[in-house]
């Protein structure tokens, strides 16, 4: 499992091009996350995947992002793009989650406190909470109630708090639920799937507390 430790991790979703990833790792993303979902409007090619995860720097985790995907899609993703951590965004079995060999993350929709009740069937490595939208599995900026987050840390794993996170509300984000991480994708972005630089620099600067953020 992942070990909780006393800065927040940054992880940047939805990367679909070097340049952007090159900055999010520049500016002290920890995590990068590329999406295989078709459906996406932030998919991105494996092969793609793969020529961008060549150019980072060792320490930054890549994260595969699937919904409901074969097995022979994750573990090609895995070979190919070099993945740390993989992220379940589906109706995947806690069985599903687990088979890979890699660390994993089950991600859940907050509605209210009955999304809480099937997260412990999961003994993934950490939880990835995002906004309930009907009909969409995350990637809208929609925020949900913090409270069921802080309720979710009490449950024993890692958490990874997502869901209409921006520059300007992720310190009190960070303050308020003490997560394992922050996970942006829509809050840092000019349009779908294209960053905005500075945003991603702002963004890192305030979940880790720093100085001068702009």
């Amino acid at each position: 499992m992942l070990k909780r430790q006393m800065s927040v991790k940054v992880k940047i979703c939805g990367i679909t091009n070097v340049e952007d990833a090159i900055v999010a790792a520049e500016a002290g993303a920890d995590a990068l996350g590329f999406i295989f979902y078709e459906k996406s409007p932030r998919c991105v090619a494996l092969e793609k995947a793969a020529a961008i995860t060549r150019d980072l720097p060792p320490m930054i985790v890549k994260v595969g992002v699937f919904v409901d995907a074969a097995e022979e899609v994750v573990l090609r993703a895995i070979n190919e793009c070099g993945l740390n951590l993989l992220q379940f965004h589906g109706a995947e079995s806690p069985e599903y989650c687990l088979q890979f060999g890699l660390m994993s993350m089950k991600a859940f929709q907050m509605r209210d406190a009955e999304s809480l009740s099937h997260m412990a069937d999961f003994k993934t490595d950490a939880w990835l909470l995002d906004a309930y939208s009907a009909g969409k599995l995350g990637g809208t900026g929609e925020r949900f109630n913090w409270d069921l987050a802080v309720e979710a840390g009490k449950l024993g794993r890692p958490i990874f708090l997502a869901g209409g996170l921006t520059p300007e509300n992720v310190a009190e984000a960070v303050r308020r639920v003490q997560p394992y991480a922050v996970d942006v994708s829509s809050g840092v972005e000019d349009a779908p799937g294209k960053k905005d630089h500075a945003k991603v620099k702002a963004f890192v600067e305030r979940a880790k507390g720093r100085m001068g953020a702009v």
